[in-house]
Formats: C-alpha cells, structure tokens, sequence
C-alpha cells in the first residue's frame, strides 16, 4: 500500500494565500475593533439620549400633574365655591364649572362639588345633579402650598382630583371639590418623545403601568434597549416619584452600526480585491522564472544542449539559475573526467601488458643491435639497419613509460617554487631542438612568481606544451612563453604562430589519443590537464594573437606544501 502523501500546494497559492492573509489579517482586525468600538460608542450615545428623553418626558409629566393639582387647589378656594353653602340654587357655580371645564377642552372631562353629605350640588354636566356619589378609593395625595390635594384610583383613563371647600366665615369643610383628569392627556407626551419603533411607559412606584405609547407591548422586551429615569418634581411640588421607561428596537437603534458594517464589508471585499490584484503579479513575477527553471531542467535532462539556464526574477531566482548553471558546468566537467578517466583506465591496462610483454623484448633487441655493432666485420649497411634498431627500441622503450605515467600518475608533493625560473629552465632545455627548425622561442618572465607545485610535474607540463608546439610548427615559426601572475594565480601562456586549433577540436585536444600531429600518441595534452587539474588549477586553449594556438595554465598562489 501507498502511503499518504498530501499533494503540495503549487507556490504561488501559497504567496497569494499569504500576501491575501498579511493584508487581510490586519484589515479584519482593525475593522472589527473599529466596529466594536463605533457600535458600543453609538449604542451609549443612543442610550445617553434616550435617558434624556426619558427625563424630560418625566419632567414634563410632573409639569402637567403640578398645573393640574394647582388647579384643582386654586379653585377650591375661590368665593363662588361658597355657593355651596346655599347649595348654589342660582346654578351659579354649576355655569362656572362648566366654563372651566370648555375652557380647559379636553383636559378634564367633567368638575363638580358634593357636601359633606356626598351630594352633588353643582356640575358641569347638569345631569349628574343630586346624585350621591360614593366615597372615592384614596391613591395618592400631595400637598400645596394653597391646601392638600388627593388623588383617587385611576380608572378607565380617568383620574379624579379633589381638593376640600373651606367655609371662608366660620372654617371647617363644607364641601369637595372633583376635577376629573382625562389621564389621555399623558399619551402625547410620551409620544412626543418617542419616535418610530421606540415605546415609553410611565410606571407608579409600585411599578404598575399607568400609561404607554400603542407600540409597548409590540416586540419582546428582550429585543430592546431599555433606559428609564424617574420624575424629580416640579417647582415646590415634590411629585409622585412616578418612573418613565424608554424602550428602542435593537434594530431601529443599531442600523446606523449595520450600515457601518455594510461600509466594512465594502471595504474589506475592497481590500480583498486589491490585494490580489497585487498579490498575483507579485507571485508571478517570482513562479514564472522558476516554472522556466524547471521546464529548462525538464528539457535538460531529456536533450542536453549548452543553452545556458533561464535568468531573470529576485536576485534569489537569479541566483539559483546562477548557481544550476554551475552545477550544469560541474556536470560537464564530471563527464568530461569520467571519460577521460575510462580512456586513461584503457591506457593503463595496454601499459600493464606492454610493461612486461613489450619492455623485455625491446630490450633483448636493443642490446643484440648494440652487440652486432661490435663486429669489425659488418657491413655499413648492417651498421645502419642495427641503428634504426637500438633508436626505435628506445622509442618504444619510451611510449611504453609515457602509457605508464598517463595511467598511474603519483600525487603532486607541493613545495614553494618559482614558476619564472622553472619556465626558463624548460626553454632553454629546448631551445637547441627549436633551432634544428629555425622556431624562435621566446621567454618573457620578467614578473617574480612564487607558488605551491611540484616542481618536477609543473616542467614537465612546460615541456610537454612547449615541445607539442615545437613538433606542429613548420620551420621559421614563433613561440612565446609568457609568465603573469594576479592576486591568487599565476597564468603561464604559451603561444605560437601555427596552423591553430579549431573550435570542435578545442573539444577533444585534451583527451587521451586525440592528436593533430602523424605519429603522435595522443597522450602529451592529457597527461598535461591531468597535472593542472591535480594542482587545482585550470588550463584553456584559444587563438593567440600570432593567429596559431595559445595555451593558458592558472595555478594558484596558495596551496599545501608537503615537507
């Protein structure tokens, strides 16, 4: 069974989910704490008002309850109130009352005074004349400065208020007089100060309801926000202590919040909107080079070629198909090697034959020639035949030892040396066999330069170089030998003024068996880059100015010196 694997979300998911979470992370944070803070402001604001309202409507109802107990207290001590004690036979106090009662409208919906015996002897409504009304249930009572005022029970809206008639000759009560409120009259003061789904209610200190807006019981009590205040008095009337209950709809007082939050909602899919329209350029701009990276290494594996890798994107993208290209090169190189490393393995299985199979015979050759050439008796031409002998054996003697150090080259031993010495010791070694083809060899090394080599190995590499010019060019040509050096290398040029080196042949010069030369091994320039490459140094073949070939060798300055 296959284990579970999670399928990797491609980068620019990633980018944009994180650049969209950076931008939106704060945004929503701060919206909300904005939102929270604008609705809990305005919900206290709201509530701050309503309290208001609620007190002014409760001042406002002890304004109203203050006129009307004046009222009442005010006209029971006038002088036709002493008609009761005639028992107003003229009407005279029944035709007041009921002037009081049109002129007030709608305020008190009848007046009238009873004796002490309960009967009324003088109305507004001439109808109620004589009836003996009952003694009225007591509720509240007050008093003023122009006599004490009583309330009795409120029913069906109506609210009577009495006051006692004093006999202004003798004192003592000779009668009450009944002002009869029309408690409507309290609605439009709640109303006034409510408006569309807000309630008010007025409550006694008991807290039973006394009056309430239409809408009070409309909505669950749970839906609202409540304020209340209680009635303080009006002027020198300490009033009932009567409680006024605002209430609004959640809905009604938070719709300037949902609005906000409308605006909020705009603002974060705005913000949204504009984070990924700079969220996706931004997360292209950085996939694209790669997703070219990666179809370059898809193609690369598939048909290698020498194009080098995409570039392009953030310096760190740059930098990665910077640091692919190296490898690419580092790839090439280990080919290179490992190819080279096969032929050289090849070289040296031939060289382990001939060492044994070839050496001995060529040396029993070479010393029979020697032999024969001892004998006073052979011919010129026997000598002739016994020298091409004893030289070609050596020849061969030779090419079996080259194979030899191809395939089993030793170890470098660093030691400090000094490269221009050593350049002008392997020149003047062949200088006399570049004079057998009139070749001017040249040396320029006029720069001090001082590095870790194995002096043996660097002249042989000089010698190889200088002697593979020697054997390609024809007679009268030019050879220079020039010694540089930088701050961590030392760069020896060799150029002449030959038949050059092509650029497909640049490819192969230093691989083992390839040569330009008839006869030629093939092994010098192989053996060459073998003991560059082993001082951790590089050679490099081009065109020089003479228009032949030009080899270059950098060695560094600094290496490990062996004692």
């Amino acid at each position: 069974m296959k284990p579970f694997s999670k399928k990797a979300l491609p980068i620019r998911h990633i980018l944009l989910a994180a650049f969209l979470l950076a931008c939106l992370l704060p945004t929503v944070l701060i919206t909300t704490l904005a939102f929270y803070e604008a609705k809990t402001t305005l919900t206290t604001e709201i509530k701050h008002d309503m309290q208001t309202r609620a007190a002014a409507t409760a001042d406002e109802i002890d304004r109203m309850m203050f006129e009307r107990l004046q009222n009442v207290a005010s006209w029971s001590q006038l002088e036709i109130m002493q008609d009761i004690r005639i028992g107003d036979v003229d009407k005279r106090l029944s035709k007041f009352l009921d002037e009081l009662k049109s002129s007030y409208r709608n305020v008190y919906t009848e007046l009238y005074v009873i004796n002490n015996n309960g009967v009324v002897i003088a109305a507004s409504d001439s109808n109620k004349l004589g009836l003996v009304t009952a003694p009225s249930t007591q509720w509240l009572s007050t008093k003023l400065p122009q006599g004490e005022i009583y309330l009795a029970v409120l029913v069906n809206d109506q609210l009577p208020l009495s006051a006692d008639i004093t006999d202004s000759l003798e004192g003592g009560k000779i009668g009450t007089l009944v002002a009869v409120f029309n408690w409507k009259q309290i609605n439009p003061i709640l109303e006034k100060n409510v408006s569309g789904r807000s309630a008010a209610a007025l409550f006694d200190t008991k807290n039973q309801l006394l009056a309430m807006t239409p809408n009070w019981l409309e909505d669950p009590q749970s839906k609202r926000i409540k304020v209340s205040a209680t009635a303080s008095g009006y002027l020198g009337f300490s009033g009932f202590s009567w409680r006024i209950a605002i209430n609004q709809h959640k809905s009604e007082t938070l719709k300037p919040v949902r609005h906000m939050a409308y605006i909020f909602e705009w603002l974060l899919a705005a913000t949204v909107l504009l984070a990924a329209f700079i969220a996706i350029p931004v997360a292209s701009s950085i996939t694209r080079p790669l997703a070219k990276l990666t179809a370059f290494a898809n193609n690369f594996i598939r048909a290698p070629s020498a194009a080098l890798p995409p570039a392009g994107g953030p310096t760190e993208i740059h930098v990665l198909s910077e640091a692919f290209g190296k490898m690419i090169s580092d790839l090439e190189q280990s080919k290179e090697n490992l190819m080279r490393a096969a032929k050289l393995a090849v070289v040296g299985e031939m060289a382990a034959a001939m060492s044994h199979e070839v050496r001995t015979p060529l040396g029993i050759l070479r010393s029979s020639a020697q032999v024969l050439l001892r004998e006073s008796k052979l011919s010129n031409e026997g000598r002739e035949v016994c020298g091409f002998i004893i030289s070609e054996t050596e020849r061969l003697s030779k090419l079996v030892s080259t194979l030899i150090d191809a395939a089993r080259p030793r170890l470098p031993e660093f030691v400090e040396a000094d490269i221009a010495e050593l350049a002008l010791q392997a020149a003047a070694m062949l200088r006399t066999q570049a004079e057998k083809k009139n070749i001017a060899l040249t040396c320029e090394v006029d720069t001090p330069a001082t590095a870790a080599c194995d002096t043996e190995q660097i002249t042989q590499v000089l010698l190889n170089l200088l002697l593979n010019a020697i054997q390609l060019l024809p007679e009268h040509g030019k050879i220079l030998m020039q010694l540089s050096k930088t701050d961590d290398h030392v760069i020896i040029t060799v150029a002449d003024d030959g038949p050059g080196i092509s650029a497909e042949q640049r490819e192969q010069i230093f691989d083992p068996f390839f040569t330009q030369r008839a006869g030629g091994v093939g092994l010098g320039l192989a053996v060459v880059k073998q003991i560059v490459m082993a001082h951790h140094g590089q050679i490099s073949v081009h065109t020089s100015n003479m228009g032949g070939a030009e080899f270059k060798v950098e060695l560094p300055i600094s290496g490990v010196v062996t004692q």
